[in-house]
């Protein structure tokens, strides 16, 4: 077996403090302990503190840009709404903005000036493959299908030809986005407030966790665009307060996992309520049958972006397997962020109850880890998010449902403390890093007990790739058998 290990220059060694090196000598002693919790801590602290938080996007946003982006992640503050000004975000360089119109790719596709300076001004330069196919389908009010892995654009893949289609002299709503949580419609709402800062219209989320009163006043208020979860927006129409019969857009953003969650009886409600002449757009990272059923029913011979061939392999994530008893985790995974020494990490667990465990063992003794599970309540989430995208948060320990809404661009590692139970989970899971938007190399480790052999096989039948194993070093990851003894 290939025991691939990323090593450490002596020159990093080296730089530590004395402190610091005490901290991970103390530690290597102590780990192959799997019942130590504050070695565990300590160990994790010494690797994740060992270096400082930037911003996800610092370097590749000019100045301009980088206010936009921080006014945009504002609006995570529990706000539910945000009407744009159609005030540029700062001071725009006129010369750069017309050698981008000149040279830009986004500048073929027939946008308007409006909508390129809003590209500009956020610091889009090149479209990603799925923008470069899905965008000038959409545009021509056709229904489309894009399959694409998560953290390849999809969102501006889809906001981009709505603004560029919507009506700014109706009042009425025109387009209406479902996502599976709360915390991806936030960052949709983001996406569609950063990208329509230079036209004036209105952009709500409609989502649990924050009072249904101040959604109706914002829908009062008559957005042009609504981004929500299905629950929400079921409960709106029970209560007259949403109308969705001048809709011209309809997105089903992460289709998959809006099923998977049990969401379809919602979305189909939803669906019937909306106008027969609309424009649907389907996003998903992967087409099970549930979700060819549901784009045959709801949607007009829609063309087909499948960019999953080469994507869904996730082919430029390095993705490893570790051997190790159920026990022994805790101390196995304190090892790990030991070695690998991760900017920023997610640790997903199957259920909620785990979730909290973990993060009662590794809180102990750090200030920068959090957990995210759906029983938190939406304020306590939305900090947790906020922390996590601004570097506060070095380690995350999340479950399933709401670690689909994470989109942090610095994320290096997915570590599956627990094995996904299916395997499209898996790629969503990993999905978290490598994402196109950073150049931070992306890292997956998936623990799997000797019991747990034939899942993990399914799951390298599903991405068509076998894993590597990886061996941690200085901790005994599992009890050794007869057989294994030789």
């Amino acid at each position: 077996m290939n025991k691939p290990r990323r090593r450490r220059s002596s020159k990093r060694r080296s730089e530590r403090s004395p402190r610091s090196q005490a901290a991970v000598e103390t530690a290597s002693e102590t780990l192959s302990k799997p019942s130590g919790v504050p070695a565990e801590a300590r160990a994790t602290d010494e690797c994740i503190a060992s270096k400082t938080p930037q911003a996800a996007d610092e370097d590749r946003l000019r100045p301009e840009a980088q206010r936009a982006v921080i006014a945009a992640a504002d609006t995570n503050r529990g706000e539910a709404s945000d009407v744009v000004s159609g005030k540029p975000a700062g001071d725009v360089d006129e010369e750069g903005f017309a050698e981008f119109v000149s040279d830009s790719a986004f500048a073929q596709f027939g946008l308007s000036l409006d909508t390129l300076r809003a590209l500009y001004e956020v610091g889009y330069k090149t479209p990603s493959p799925i923008q470069s196919e899905f965008i000038p389908v959409a545009l021509t009010g056709r229904d489309c299908i894009g399959q694409a892995r998560t953290g390849t654009g999809k969102t501006a893949a889809f906001v981009i030809p709505i603004l560029e289609r919507l009506d700014l002299r109706s009042d009425k709503l025109q387009a209406l986005v479902l996502a599976p949580t709360r915390e991806l419609s936030l960052q949709v709402r983001n996406e569609a407030v950063r990208l329509g800062s230079t036209r004036r219209c209105g952009v709500v989320a409609l989502v649990g966790g924050h009072p249904i009163d101040r959604q109706i006043r914002e829908l009062k208020k008559r957005p042009a665009i609504a981004i929500g979860t299905p629950g929400r927006v079921i409960d709106l129409l029970r209560r007259k307060a949403l109308d969705l019969s001048h809709l011209r857009f309809v997105v089903l953003d992460e289709a998959d996992r809006m099923l998977d969650i049990g969401f379809r009886p919602d979305i189909e409600r939803i669906l019937r309520r909306c106008p027969s002449e609309r424009q649907t757009l389907l996003l998903s990272a992967t087409m099970p049958p549930p979700v060819e059923r549901l784009a045959r029913r709801y949607m007009r011979n829609p063309a087909m972006i499948d960019l999953s061939e080469d994507r869904v392999a996730i082919s430029d994530i390095h993705q490893y397997y570790i051997t190790v008893d159920e026990e022994r985790k805790p101390a196995v995974l304190a090892r790990l962020l030991l070695e690998q020494r991760p900017k920023q990490a997610i640790v997903f667990t199957r259920t909620r109850r785990r979730a909290t465990e973990l993060y009662e063992k590794f809180s102990k003794l750090l200030p920068d880890v959090a957990h995210l599970h759906g029983e938190l309540p939406q304020r306590q989430r939305d900090r947790t998010m906020r922390a996590f995208r601004e570097g506060r948060v070095r380690l995350l320990i999340a479950t399933d449902v709401v670690g689909r809404g994470i989109d942090v661009s610095g994320v290096s590692h997915i570590i599956n403390y627990d094995i996904p139970e299916f395997q499209d989970d898996y790629v969503h899971r990993i999905g978290r890093t490598g994402r196109l938007s950073s150049d931070v190399p992306g890292y997956a480790f998936t623990f799997v007990t000797r019991q747990q052999g034939e899942e993990l096989t399914r799951i390298e039948k599903r991405i068509n790739r076998l894993l590597d194993e990886y061996r941690v070093q200085g901790v005994v990851a599992y009890e050794p058998t007869r057989k294994d003894q030789g």
